[in-house]
């Protein structure tokens, strides 16, 4: 009975179960070669009879044990269905935000457009503000919003796929894209975490010293380097990066608030400051001072504009670092181990590696073309493209490795696809309307021209959560507010200065409204509703001294 109990098939229950429990395989039919028999007949060693006779007891008892397991086995798997059951469906996306972006934007679309507004206009307000609250909730990964975005402006015949993708053929969205290949090599080859060492070598016994070393190091490279996208994010975003890996904290570990959270975030609001500190430390700059000497008449000088910037500007860069150290601190601040451990690393190290000395060249090179390339015709992405091919004929980082960096793609991809809907806002004539009601609004208030500068300042400001970039702002409503401004009593050089140095500033609000944002965001170590919080609470303070202290210090140098 155990004999055959062994050898049949229990209905119900799947072969797979029954070979488990003992039953016997089904034989190979003749003629068909089965490697897997043979395999099996290689491995296992005849059995002389005696050894066979002497073990048949105890198997008939195990196989026996064998089908009372098979019994309970079908059981089992007939109670259960023999298969699991499968999972329900499951969206890919946060519905409810998603949901919640898309009926915004289709109140706004079906809202009678504003005289003077056209209707593509007023459509892609619609689509540029559902795309804005689907950033800020993430209902899916940034880059799928945008691309939805874009999506949802061809389908309704809003804006046509040249138009959509204009952006992708900017100079900007592709050096914050090169700069994250760049950083590979920065780190891969081990000069990011050697200059890292070093830096925590004498300034590593407190999160806040580390800090300081990098933003003042930061702020003396802006008037050199006339993009803040390859100054942050090709220079001081993989130095920082190294620095923060190199002291344990990672997102991917779970370890971003030991140290990297509050470096990172302070590193990205100070470059808005040294920014607009220096005319040459930001590509729009030149172009406010082009459009303000259409409006006065007058050059505004390199030095005008430093003088003018230098007090409120060294003050917000000397607090920021200690007020974010209250409002989000590391969760690491005393690391009296921290130089003595760092010199050991470095003893580790040795000498400079032939990548670290390539890596250091490729970077000397693109560095020196973003500081006088501009002289001889070579713009910041031709120079990223050179570090970068050296990098890559060299062999110290691989394109499949620049592949596999999904934030670069990422970043590449929402930067551009909200540059494109933020420009055609401005070509389509939305932005004029805007500045010319605010002109109207603010000149009937019959207010003196410090107060009526004080509301420009503030609607200029925060109007910056429409655009992606600096120069889109500044060639957009500079030159109406300005306008407005003098018009209202405010000395032109004060107001031409001011507006011109809050448009950097202003890149404090979003991660996407200035070059040195992305970088620094796609990195993963500050979630962005943290992002945008402490970015809204930090312009006010930036407001308030630059319109404050530095009204008083604009006062002393004969401004107004």
């Amino acid at each position: 009975m155990s004999g055959m109990a062994s050898t049949t098939r229990v209905a119900g229950v799947p072969m797979i179960a029954q070979r488990r429990c003992g039953a016997p395989r089904p034989s190979t039919p003749k003629g068909i070669s089965s490697r897997s028999s043979a395999m099996r007949n290689q491995a296992l060693p005849l059995r002389s009879p005696m050894v066979e006779l002497k073990a048949k007891p105890a198997t008939r008892v195990h196989r026996a044990a064998r089908v009372q397991t098979c019994a309970s086995a079908a059981i089992v798997a007939a109670s259960s269905g023999g298969t699991p059951a499968p999972e329900g469906f499951k969206w890919g996306a946060d519905m409810k935000t998603l949901s919640l972006a898309v009926a915004i934007g289709t109140a706004i679309w079906f809202c009678p457009a504003p005289a003077g507004v056209t209707i593509q206009a007023w459509h892609l307000l619609a689509v540029f503000v559902g795309t804005i609250v689907s950033i800020i909730t993430t209902p899916l990964p940034l880059g799928a919003v945008a691309f939805l975005g874009l999506g949802a402006a061809m389908l309704t015949k809003t804006l046509t796929f040249a138009q959509a993708f204009s952006a992708f053929s900017t100079e900007i969205p592709w050096l914050i894209a090169i700069a994250f290949w760049l950083s590979k090599g920065f780190i891969k080859s081990g000069l990011g975490n050697r200059i890292a060492y070093s830096i925590v070598s004498k300034f590593g016994s407190t999160t806040l010293g580390l800090t300081y070393s990098l933003v003042f190091a930061e702020a003396l490279l802006a008037p050199a380097i006339p993009s803040v996208a390859a100054r942050a994010g090709g220079i001081f975003f993989p130095l920082a990066q190294a620095l923060c890996l190199a002291c344990g904290s990672d997102p991917k570990n779970g370890t971003e608030k030991k140290l990297g959270a509050y470096v990172m975030k302070t590193c990205f609001q100070t470059t808005t400051i040294s920014s607009a500190m220096f005319i040459t430390a930001m590509a729009a700059n030149p172009l406010a001072v082009s459009l303000a000497y259409d409006s006065l008449g007058a050059t505004i000088s390199w030095g005008q504009w430093a003088l003018a910037g230098l007090v409120p500007g060294l003050l917000i860069l000397t607090t920021v670092p200690a007020l974010l150290y209250v409002i989000y601190p590391p969760e690491v601040k005393q690391t009296p181990e921290a130089p003595a451990n760092a010199r050991k690393e470095l003893e580790k190290l040795g000498p400079l590696s032939t990548d670290e000395k390539i890596t250091a060249f490729a970077f000397a090179v693109t560095i020196s073309l973003w500081i006088f390339g501009a002289q001889i015709g070579v713009n910041a992405v031709a120079a990223a493209l050179l570090g970068l091919g050296i990098l890559l004929i060299t062999g110290v980082v691989e394109w499949k490795e620049n592949l596999a960096q999904g934030a670069s793609w990422e970043t590449l991809s929402w930067f551009a696809a909200l540059i494109a809907m933020a420009n055609h806002l401005n070509k389509f004539g939305f932005i004029a309307w805007f500045s010319d009601k605010v002109v109207g609004l603010i000149g009937g208030l019959g207010l003196q021209w410090q107060a009526s500068f004080g509301i420009i300042t503030l609607l200029y400001f925060y109007s910056h959560y429409l655009f992606a970039s600096g120069a889109a702002h500044i060639g957009a409503m500079y030159t109406a507010f300005l306008s407005v401004s003098i018009a209202m009593g405010t000395p032109p050089l004060l107001a031409a200065i001011a507006l011109g140095q809050l448009s950097n500033v202003m890149g404090c609000l979003s991660t996407y409204g200035i070059g040195s944002a992305p970088p620094y965001f796609a990195a993963g170590y500050v979630p962005q509703s943290k992002w945008y919080q402490l970015g809204f609470m930090l312009s006010v303070y930036y407001i308030a001294v630059w319109l404050f202290v530095g009204g008083a210090w604009w006062k002393v140098i004969g401004l107004w």
